[in-house]
């Protein structure tokens, strides 16, 4: 039954999504560095812009994406695990929330992306640095409402 093969899978599946979700808050956190980095220091079309359009899509396609994705699977997997949940309680739904605003915020940086690949950026740099701290507070939120469980 699948049931038990999640609960015997728990500590392996649990390991494997912090490690995705490592993964994925470093590129998160260091995307939108880049595109400060990006606008503040290139004009389109010059070898810098060039050099920093690689290296976001490369972050985000080759890290960001696939430990996004690993991170919902393994996520999910401890959703379904039985006993791990307390539907009862505030925390499942406060990280759920929290997961989900991330997510908007990695597609957020997907968008960001495309504009700078199309030589359409129309942000700024400080503007890209308030937005950096958005990934900070939602990981703040997840952290707390999965391990102190305050509410």
């Amino acid at each position: 039954m699948i049931s038990d093969w999640l609960a015997y899978a728990y500590p392996w599946t649990k390991s494997l999504h912090v490690i995705s979700m490592v993964a994925w808050m470093a590129g998160i956190f260091y995307l939108p560095r880049l595109f400060v980095h990006h606008t503040e220091q290139s004009v389109p079309g010059g070898e810098t812009d060039r050099l920093f359009r690689m290296m976001e899509r490369k972050l985000f396609k080759l890290i960001m994406n696939p430990s996004l994705i690993a991170t919902w699977l393994f996520g999910l997997a401890l959703v379904f695990t039985p006993g791990i949940v307390d539907w009862g309680a505030v925390w499942p739904y406060a990280k759920g929330i929290g997961v989900l605003a991330m997510t908007w915020f990695h597609m957020w940086c997907g968008a960001r992306l495309k504009e700078f690949e199309a030589e359409g950026n129309s942000r700024s740099g400080r503007q890209y640095r308030v937005m950096n701290e958005v990934p900070t507070v939602l990981l703040v939120v997840i952290v707390v409402a999965v391990i102190a469980r305050p509410f």
